[in-house]
């Protein structure tokens, strides 16, 4: 394993054409399969950084742009956008392109984060990564600050869990809202 992988060696590109059994009762491509190929292009993208086995760690947001027809191609571009010590930040992009009107959709973008699993089934260090370019270190900081607000919002969830919510400023807030309290 080398100490640094440029970004580019192991960037991926995944393909599929979306068939009439991935459209979900609104007659669009379901987006627990575009979630499912997310991960995969993750894994693999993930994998040939590592040179091994990894595992999806978290989703930090799926955002759903435009929807995706039947008889679309559909590519996911994946790229690692940040390393940790055997944790990996993966940007993924999909398009979809109707093959009849040549309209090419940004359809979807999340980040996964992934991490290298070693023979003993515990995290293993993966390279560093080497920047070559401008958006390599544009893509690096974004994701390194999106983990730095995350690690923040994971302090303020184990903050909420503490509060109690039966306190009179939440129930006054409470009144200003669409529901009801209705305590035994």
């Amino acid at each position: 394993m080398s100490d640094y992988k440029p970004v580019a060696s192991s960037q991926v590109t995944l393909t599929e054409l979306m068939i009439p059994s991935y459209s979900n009762f609104g007659g669009k491509i379901h987006g627990g399969i575009i979630l499912g190929l997310m991960d995969k292009v993750a894994y693999v993208c993930a994998a040939k950084h590592a040179d091994g086995y990894c595992i999806t760690a978290s989703i930090d947001v799926v955002d759903f742009l435009a929807p995706v027809e039947v008889g679309e191609i559909v590519s996911l571009m994946a790229s690692v956008n940040y390393v940790g010590n055997s944790s990996m930040i993966i940007g993924i992009r999909v398009i979809s392109e109707n093959l009849k009107t040549h309209v090419i959709k940004h359809t979807n973008t999340s980040y996964f984060t992934m991490v290298a699993i070693g023979e003993d089934n515990k995290p293993k260090q993966v390279p560093a990564l080497l920047l070559k370019n401008r958006e390599d270190i544009r893509r690096f900081f974004q994701a390194k600050n999106r983990k730095e607000l995350k690690n923040t919002y994971k302090k303020d969830e184990a903050m909420l869990k503490q509060t109690a919510y039966e306190h009179h400023s939440f129930m006054d807030a409470l009144s200003r809202e669409r529901c009801k309290v209705e305590l035994d």
